[in-house]
């Protein structure tokens, strides 16, 4: 995917949930993290991110949720060029995505359940209105009856239940997870993997960036693979998800 694609039509970018057109990265003078990026996803699709550490994995993640800017190209959100997007028009389109970090970023004052129901406090929303949703939302991932423990007292997968639950709580149309298996045992890995098939047949279009050589071969899912700043789709290579 290093090779430069044919100019794509408006109708084409407009199909696509993300397109990156030429895109390079580097931080301040150093030198450049992601070379060249040419890929779109698809509404619904479901991608890996894999390569070595070093490799650009989260970067390309933030420059997919605003969270940075490419030094070179363009970038794509939903049919918009997030270069041309203003002050008031980017905090809505980051709202369309969700994020499950690396480090989780739960906030230890709250509990399970404000924190999944942040994200929806934060817009404005009435807590009489959504509560029942996050109720049902947590115990979807298996937190039903922890949703009022607090965060310290929670167990390595139920935080990453917890921090999966807060980046759909708001329903977001792309859901980006970075190492979401990291720190998690292998049954617990593919409990959480579950999760986002699930996601994914319900529409969510769903990127994760992970080492987890095992769950991606497992998966039978595309992978786009970062190496020396580089990009190349990887075609499934394993069993169907479960």
């Amino acid at each position: 995917m290093s090779r430069k694609p044919l100019a794509a039509s408006a109708t084409q970018i407009a199909d696509d949930v993300v397109r990156f057109d030429d895109v390079s990265m580097r931080y301040g003078r150093g030198p450049e993290v992601l070379t060249d990026l040419n890929f779109a996803l698809a509404p619904g699709s479901f991608h890996f991110v894999t390569g070595p550490s070093g490799a650009g994995k989260s970067t390309l993640l933030k420059l997919i949720y605003l969270a940075a800017r490419p030094s070179k190209g363009l970038v794509h959100l939903f049919g918009q060029d997030v270069a041309r997007a203003t002050a008031r028009t980017r905090p809505y389109l980051r709202r369309r995505i969700g994020v499950v970090f690396q480090d989780l970023l739960l906030l230890d004052h709250l509990s399970a359940f404000d924190n999944a129901a942040l994200p929806l406090r934060i817009a404005g929303g009435d807590p009489a209105q959504y509560r029942a949703d996050v109720a049902e939302l947590l115990s979807w991932v298996g937190l039903g009856e922890r949703m009022h423990a607090m965060p310290a007292t929670l167990a390595g997968g139920e935080k990453q239940r917890l921090a999966i639950a807060r980046a759909v709580v708001n329903r977001p149309e792309i859901l980006l997870a970075d190492e979401p298996t990291a720190n998690v045992d292998h049954d617990m890995a593919l409990r959480i993997f579950r999760l986002f098939v699930e996601l994914n047949r319900l529409g969510t279009t769903v990127v994760i960036a992970t080492h987890d050589t095992d769950l991606v071969a497992r998966s039978g899912r595309p992978m786009l693979h970062l190496d020396g700043g580089r990009l190349t789709l990887r075609p499934p290579a394993g069993p169907s998800a479960p």
